[in-house]
């Protein structure tokens, strides 16, 4: 009796933050789709961060999981102020995370390493270059992040998520760089509006009317509700409004929606998540006020969505202001970079109400820049390393 095949071997990396954990998972659910139709199994491991979210993301899906010492750089602008304690205390544990990964890495002997960024991903990313195990690193963002620029040398592919970013990598980075796009969730493109108003009751909204969503993230953004709040009665004479408002914020908006005029408040639901409906709410809307992360970005190009973004000014290296820009020349959005107030925001959103064909200009531009089959593209690439190996 023949012995069975091996089934294939794929460690993922990276996490911290659902910008790096969510689009890994979507890679490695497509890559077990892809296997499964042609018969074959995968065996994954992720090594992360012990109580990071993609130690929670992988016991959710059934993925095995190990964790690593990692550090953490604290950035400043001030070069100097970097060299502090903390810091030097977590970059004394590198050595002690890459002894770790390379043990882990050279024990379960995978095809291939997928990193998508984080600091947890240099120690495995530098074990799979000691293992002599192909390394694919991922990008989400326009630049690429700390712990991704620190792997690319150890890199058997580079994949990234823009055209623009290939200008921005060393000679040696861009010979092994392939765009693929930011994985997206296949569910992102199953919404149905009225499965919207059914789900959330919007009953009041006025379909002849532009709906637009408005969301800061799963715990929702007390910069973005503020703006929102103070020009909705304005928003509110031209469109609906969707706005998930995270927790902390929601009580105060609900008092707030109930002091609106009787003609309007029907148009306006504030809610703190929104959840399994997210598709058919994306698919309602006409326009999106959000903060521009890559996973936020990848989903609005992917489906072609009109936008306002407003960047979170602290994200790390900036990046949301990259991001954000990337797409606001390009006319793919309305990025406010500077000075954000909410003078500005209804200025932003008030052509994109009254003028249907620059909404519906701006979307098309925006799905230009979508890649749907990112995660396709990406497992491509984890096969064409695997193979080579």
């Amino acid at each position: 009796m023949l012995a069975p095949e091996r089934a294939f071997r794929l460690i993922v990396t990276g996490g911290g933050t659902g910008g790096h954990t969510y689009p890994a998972l979507t890679a490695v659910r497509t890559l077990r789709t892809r296997l499964a139709a042609d018969g074959e199994d995968l065996d994954v491991l992720w090594v992360g961060k012990k109580g990071g979210l993609e130690e929670r993301v992988a016991a959710a899906e059934g993925i095995a999981f190990t964790a690593v010492a990692t550090g953490k750089i604290r950035r400043d602008r001030n070069p100097l102020k970097m060299v502090s304690p903390a810091n030097v205390k977590d970059m004394g544990r590198v050595p002690l995370g890459v002894a770790q990964a390379r043990k882990v890495v050279a024990d379960f002997d995978p095809d291939v390493v997928l990193a998508t960024g984080g600091y947890v991903a240099v120690p495995v990313g530098l074990a799979a270059k000691f293992c002599r195990r192909p390394l694919v690193i991922h990008e989400q963002t326009v630049r690429l992040g700390l712990a991704n620029r620190a792997l690319t040398r150890a890199a058997a592919r580079v994949a990234v998520s823009s055209e623009s970013t290939l200008e921005l990598l060393t000679d040696s980075a861009r010979r092994v760089a392939v765009v693929t796009g930011n994985p997206v969730r296949p569910e992102v493109f199953s919404g149905h509006p009225d499965k919207a108003v059914q789900a959330l009751g919007l009953w009041g909204f006025d379909r002849s009317l532009p709906t637009v969503y408005v969301t800061g993230g799963a715990q929702g953004s007390a910069q973005i509700n503020a703006l929102v709040r103070d020009i909705l009665p304005w928003l509110l004479g031209r469109a609906n409004v969707v706005h998930q408002c995270g927790e902390a914020s929601a009580a105060e908006l609900r008092e707030h929606a109930a002091t609106l005029p009787r003609d309007l408040s029907p148009r306006y639901l504030p809610t703190e998540f929104v959840g399994p409906e997210l598709p058919d709410v994306l698919a309602l809307a006409d326009m999106v006020i959000s903060r521009s992360g890559a996973g936020t970005i990848a989903e609005l190009t992917a489906l072609g969505k009109a936008a306002v973004l407003i960047p979170l000014a602290s994200s790390a290296g900036n990046e949301q202001a990259h991001n954000a820009r990337h797409l606001h020349d390009t006319g793919a959005a309305v990025a406010l970079l500077d000075g954000v107030s909410a003078d500005g925001l209804r200025d932003a959103v008030a052509p994109l109400l009254a003028e249907p064909e620059r909404r519906t200009a701006m979307a098309q531009r925006s799905r230009a820049h979508g890649r749907p089959d990112a995660a396709d593209r990406l497992v491509d690439l984890l096969l064409s390393a695997a193979g080579s190996r």
